[in-house]
């Protein structure tokens, strides 16, 4: 099942897992897919040829907000675009900055024109509005690029959350038509994901899935969840939300989540994960691995010689002992947030490559369960 942008290759028969391929300018991606968070054009830790040559990530996400800030979009468009700024030659997303400007929560004021807001850096007063964080992404260049919404904080009673959602439509409205009325600026197209929200509330749900599909985009988002709400509520809202959502267009899972959350969101039907856990519990000691989760800084490791990751094909993971790892974060050296932060993200990438692998023989169902266990295993 083919379109321009996304071909659906294959569906699990026992889940609803997918394999497909979406196509950019910089290069395929590999459905299901994680996308390593580079919020200001870098993922922390991690340089832009570790992310290529050894993590093998497809796709990067940088931040609306974050970037329309530092370096601003001036020095954005001069360099080129975020790409060629960064030195990055695949495929990049950016979300809206609609999480970000949540995140502020009282240091904005949101209205019907858009949100005042006040920077994180220097206190400066900034506005967003549909119309000019579309334009904030025309000038970073990304390959996919969001709509801007309003993420509806956790819990919110059903009047809130309406309230929220049909904002967040009227939103997309503006996002479409300024998109419509502005071109790419760097030669290559720019894709568009609007963003499913309505909080926990099934009805809601519903109908803001029925609204963005109507509007016929490339892919689609499903926002506000992973905010606070139990485990058992973001499965099932995802799985509704996915059995709403057209066939044959990619599914994006905003922020999620633990290996194990993204093995059991592939099995709903979900195909794009992103999450700043790879690289933020790396830089904690937390390392997420084949065999199951290590706490480096734990004594147990010092004098163990073995290999960080022996199943992980990649020299960084098997060059480096758990006892060095443990030696350099005992050492405060900014090389074991490096190797922690390659580690986790190394997992992730080969967790999704093995998942569409097992997608494509027919066996995703038992694998993914046998992997839950093994990966939430502590060592």
């Amino acid at each position: 099942m083919r379109n321009d942008f996304f071909t659906l290759v294959h569906e699990d028969q026992q889940t609803k897992a997918r394999a497909g391929f979406i196509e950019t300018a910089h290069g395929r991606i590999e459905t299901p897919v994680f996308m390593p968070v580079g919020t200001v054009g870098s993922v922390k830790s991690v340089n832009q040829q570790q992310l290529a040559d050894i993590v093998d990530a497809p796709i990067i996400l940088g931040n609306t907000y974050h970037l329309f800030l530092r370096p601003k979009t001036p020095i954005l468009e001069q360099a080129g675009g975020l790409h060629k700024f960064m030195g990055w030659n695949r495929a990049i997303l950016t979300d809206s900055g609609g999480y970000q400007v949540f995140s502020l929560a009282e240091k904005r004021k949101i209205t019907e024109e858009g949100v005042t807001f006040q920077s994180h850096i220097d206190g400066s007063s900034q506005f967003f509005s549909p119309e000019s964080v579309i334009d904030v992404q025309r000038s970073i260049g990304a390959d996919i690029i969001m709509a801007f919404d309003e993420c509806t904080p956790y819990p919110s009673d059903f009047a809130v959350a309406q309230k929220s959602m049909l904002l967040t439509h009227r939103w997309l409205d503006r996002c479409l038509n300024r998109l419509k009325n502005t071109t790419d600026l760097y030669g290559y197209p720019q894709f568009f994901f609007p963003i499913v929200q309505g909080s926990t509330f099934k009805e809601l749900r519903a109908i803001s899935c029925e609204y963005v599909t109507s509007k016929n985009a490339v892919g689609y988002a499903i926002g506000g969840l992973s905010v606070g709400e139990p485990l058992d509520d973001l499965y099932d809202l995802t799985a509704y939300c996915c059995s709403l959502l057209p066939i044959n267009r990619p599914r994006y899972l905003m922020g999620v989540g633990t290996p194990w959350n993204l093995l059991e969101c592939i099995a709903l039907g979900i195909d794009m994960f992103d999450c700043v856990m790879p690289t933020r519990n790396g830089r904690n000691a937390m390392l997420f691995t084949s065999q199951g989760i290590i706490n480096i800084d734990n004594k147990k490791w010092a004098n163990d010689f073995s290999a960080i990751d022996p199943l992980l094909p990649n020299a960084v993971n098997q060059n480096y002992s758990k006892a060095y790892l443990r030696h350099l974060f005992s050492a405060h050296e900014l090389l074991g947030y490096q190797l922690a932060s390659i580690q986790n993200l190394s997992l992730y990438i080969w967790l999704m490559k093995s998942a569409r692998i097992e997608i494509l023989k027919g066996n995703f169902d038992a694998w993914k369960k046998e992997q839950v266990k093994i990966l939430q295993n502590r060592l």
